[in-house]
């Protein structure tokens, strides 16, 4: 199919059979039997994760990243989740060079990890109704630098770490540690995508002990590296 200003085209879609994506909106409940993908991953909008996991009680559903393709099967969170993964095809068949053609002509961002999280921290609820958790969220997304264990989290909110572990489980679903760390990499990714500071300064700044231990927890968050991350954005941004 040709397109204007993208060398050669699009290649012409491939049989369905061939890993070719669909897009569906919604979840069936009527699918045929998921015996043959048990333990396999999926993802869906956050609002329906639920819903798609009593449908499919043998899948794993995992409400976080925008997209995963696990075995012969590819999942999407939404609507704008769909360029992405469509982009990922396009590499994975075609190679980057032309994914990023495409990227450019359809100007969506050059390109989401399939890893990325579907809702930042910052806006994916209100604020905790505990008073206790109000004061640690805010004391880590004031300063993500500051001393965070579970002892330094447990004075500042005045309870107990165990306490605050259950409060943390019942009203966030996760844990300190791990919100600690959330709240830390989305620092990170901010101050990639708008300044120039070396990966050390960025490191020191978001809490992590160096840039080696910022790109092991950004690969494992975000499936990319902060530097492939940073040059990304500037290509999306060019």
């Amino acid at each position: 199919m040709p397109v204007d200003g993208v060398p050669g085209g699009v290649p012409d879609q491939p049989d369905p059979g061939d890993g070719a994506g669909e897009h569906r909106a919604g979840v069936r409940a009527d699918e045929p039997s998921d015996e043959e993908h048990r333990g396999e991953v999926r993802t869906t909008h956050w609002q329906f994760a639920a819903r798609l996991a009593r449908h499919h009680p043998s899948v794993v559903v995992d409400a976080e990243p925008i997209f995963i393709r696990d075995g012969s099967i590819a999942t999407a969170a939404g609507v704008t989740s769909a360029p992405d993964l469509t982009l990922a095809f396009i590499e994975e068949d075609h190679g980057a060079e032309l994914a990023r053609q495409v990227a450019r002509y359809l100007v969506t961002y050059l390109q989401r990890p399939g890893s990325q999280a579907q809702m930042s921290i910052h806006t994916s609820a209100p604020a905790p109704d505990s008073p206790v958790l109000r004061r640690v969220t805010a004391y880590v997304t004031t300063d993500p630098a500051a001393p965070a264990d579970s002892t330094a989290l447990a004075d500042v909110a005045g309870v107990s770490v165990r306490h605050l572990a259950r409060v943390f489980a019942s009203e966030l679903g996760t844990t300190p540690a791990r919100y600690v760390r959330t709240v830390r990499l989305e620092a990170a990714s901010h101050l990639l995508e708008e300044t120039s500071e070396p990966l050390s300064v960025v490191a020191r700044r978001c809490g992590f002990g160096s840039a080696e231990m910022l790109r092991q927890s950004f690969v494992r968050h975000y499936g990319t590296t902060p530097s492939a991350y940073r040059r990304a954005h500037a290509r999306a941004h060019a």
